[in-house]
C-alpha cells in the first residue's frame, strides 16, 4: 500500500502540520479550495468512515470540531465548510475530513454538485424508510 497520507504521517512527505496528536493529524491541503483548507486524518490507516473503529470516532471528530473553530479565527473567515467523501470522489484512500474556511460571497456554491428535489412527498418518505431500515440492520 502506498498511501500519501500515511507517508505524510510518517514524515516521508513534507507538509504543514497544524495539529499533531496521538490519534489524529491535521495539515494544510496541498491543493486548497481556499487558503487555510485543512485535512484532518486518523493516524491509523482507515479508508472510509465505516472502517473507522468506534474508539477513534471521538478523537477524530473532536479534533475536527477544534479545527473548525480555529480555521475561521486564523483566516478571518465567517465560518467553515466541513466535508468528507467515502469512496466516490475520495482522491486519497485514507479517511480525511476537509475543513475549508468560508466567507460570504466567496464564490463557492453550497455543495459541489447540483441540488434537486424529490418528485413527491411519497418519494421522500420511501427514501427515508429505506434508510431507516438500513440503519436498523447496519452492515
Amino acid at each position: 500500500m502506498d498511501c500519501v497520507f500515511c507517508r505524510i504521517r510518517d514524515g516521508e512527505v513534507p507538509t504543514h502540520v497544524v495539529l499533531d496528536e496521538p490519534d489524529v493529524l491535521a495539515f494544510l491541503d496541498a491543493r486548497p479550495v481556499f487558503p487555510g483548507h485543512v485535512l484532518v486524518i486518523p493516524r491509523a490507516h482507515h479508508e472510509t468512515l465505516p472502517d473507522l473503529p468506534p474508539e477513534l470516532l471521538e478523537p477524530l471528530f473532536e479534533a475536527v470540531q477544534r479545527v473548525s473553530v480555529a480555521v475561521p479565527l486564523a483566516m478571518e473567515a465567517h465560518g467553515t465548510f466541513v466535508a468528507m467523501n467515502n469512496i466516490v470522489s475520495q482522491s486519497v484512500p485514507h479517511l480525511h475530513v476537509h475543513v475549508v474556511p468560508r466567507r460570504r460571497k466567496d464564490g463557492l456554491r453550497g455543495f459541489f454538485w447540483p441540488r434537486q428535489r424529490y418528485e413527491s412527498d411519497a418519494d421522500a418518505a420511501t427514501v427515508a424508510e429505506r434508510i431507516g431500515a438500513a440503519l436498523a440492520h447496519p452492515y
